[in-house]
């Protein structure tokens, strides 16, 4: 399997130049930028962002996708601020170079999400029209309150929009009680790329491999070429401090962010 990685590298440090450092020691060429030196990639200005640019493109490195939170606001919030917020997102993207954006499909009531359906369709179709001509791809993430977050709301908003890709997330399927196997089958052919996160039965992150999230299934049927790392590990600051039978009872736990990126990328190359 031929895999091109990209990684969340604000969760190895917020410091652009410490994620270009991480990204660059674990052998990772592409970047799904989600923030960097204590901004939001959605609150950055043009200027902020070609002074990134460069510092990556010195690096040898790209931006594979903005890591956006567009579209993870609650359904009855106000739209349109929102919505500029997604435009001025686009102008970023450009600057970047990045041809994908990550994003959602509104937090709703839970049990009531046919109640809103009509109103995320509305939302969705207006990031899709403000990004028609742009050369950007939308993905969208399954994540865990969403209206989207279960695999037969994720199929139907492929199926009404088709050009809004997956980006397909098995730890949040996991935290949502879905079968990722099943998940898989339903929304395989709507897959643009894959966000590597695996998890346990009750909901915590755990290394790739380590979860019931069946990566090794995932990643033998994923047709794609690019794997986006999200670590999502606990970090524990007394952790080195502890005796060996504590750090056991720990889990997968690590003392610093630094530490729980490494672990994530070995674990992955280690699956691959």
């Amino acid at each position: 399997m031929n895999f091109k990685l990209a990684a969340f590298a604000d969760e190895a440090d917020g410091r652009i130049s410490e994620q270009i450092k991480a990204m660059t020691e674990n052998g990772i060429d592409y970047l799904e930028i989600r923030g960097g030196d204590g901004e939001n990639i959605s609150d950055i200005t043009k200027e902020k962002a070609k002074e990134i640019r460069k510092q990556l493109d010195d690096a040898g490195l790209a931006v594979w996708s903005l890591g956006s939170p567009y579209g993870k606001i609650g359904i009855c919030d106000d739209f349109a601020p929102h919505l500029d917020k997604f435009k001025h997102g686009l102008e970023l993207a450009e600057i970047f170079g990045a041809k994908h954006i990550r994003m959602f499909s509104f937090y709703v009531p839970s049990g009531d999400e046919e109640r809103y359906r009509d109103e995320v369709m509305r939302r969705l179709e207006q990031f899709i029209s403000a990004a028609e001509g742009s050369g950007v791809t939308l993905c969208h993430e399954n994540e865990k309150g969403i209206y989207g977050d279960m695999a037969v709301r994720c199929e139907e908003i492929h199926r009404t929009f088709p050009q809004l890709k997956a980006v397909f997330d098995p730890a949040n399927f996991v935290q949502c009680g879905q079968d990722t196997i099943e998940a898989w089958k339903m929304l395989a052919t709507y897959v643009e790329y894959m966000h590597i996160k695996d998890a346990m039965a009750d909901g915590s992150v755990v290394p790739a491999g380590k979860g019931i999230g069946n990566l090794p299934y995932l990643l033998e049927n994923y047709k794609g070429t690019v794997l986006t790392l999200e670590p999502h590990l606990s970090v524990f600051d007394g952790f080195d401090k502890l005796e060996a039978s504590e750090k056991t009872k720990m889990g997968y736990c690590y003392p610093t962010s630094r530490a729980a990126f490494d672990a994530a990328v070995n674990a992955l190359k280690a699956l691959i």
